[in-house]
């Protein structure tokens, strides 16, 4: 049998809310400051916008003028970052991996294939600027190619983004 203080405590860290990690709570910050254009320490409709675009978040016109509405304390249709990192903590939190994980390979297999292939993979790589040879890329295609077919598949790529 529990004892009363034990039996707080289970009941607690049940209902525990799930908290932003210090690196997507560093995000939120750095994507406030830049897209804060003209330092005033709000974001208007365009900067938030943006910003939330740049977090993974892209919302219709109405949806974002909707939040400013909500948040605007002052009538200057503007959102502070205590209010933003709230927002953004709740469409971060609401997210599912799975579906993010999903979004993440179809940028990869932009032929729309089903896999990612070589060529996909070394586009995505140019694109971002990692300077990788043949050679380096088709170990990666290994290394993670389970059914050796030569291209990585989604369940082959979900495996990848879920190791920890």
């Amino acid at each position: 049998m529990y004892s009363t203080a034990a039996a707080k405590a289970k009941r607690r860290a049940a209902h525990a809310r799930p908290e932003l990690s210090d690196e997507q709570k560093q995000e939120i910050k750095e994507a406030f400051e830049l897209f804060d254009t003209n330092k005033d320490g709000a974001l208007d409709y365009h900067e938030l916008k943006v910003a939330m675009r740049a977090l993974g978040t892209d919302l219709k016109k109405p949806e974002v003028l909707k939040l400013l509405r909500d948040h605007d304390k002052t009538g200057d249709s503007l959102l502070v970052y205590d209010d933003f990192l709230k927002v953004m903590t709740e469409r971060i939190l609401e997210r599912d991996p799975h579906e993010e994980i999903r979004r993440a390979f179809n940028i990869f297999d932009e032929d729309k294939t089903g896999k990612i292939s070589f060529k996909n993979l070394r586009r995505v790589a140019k694109e971002l600027g990692e300077v990788l040879d043949d050679d380096e890329i088709q170990a990666m295609i290994d290394e993670f190619d389970l059914d050796n077919d030569g291209e990585i598949s989604l369940n082959e790529f979900i495996a990848i983004m879920s190791e920890e």
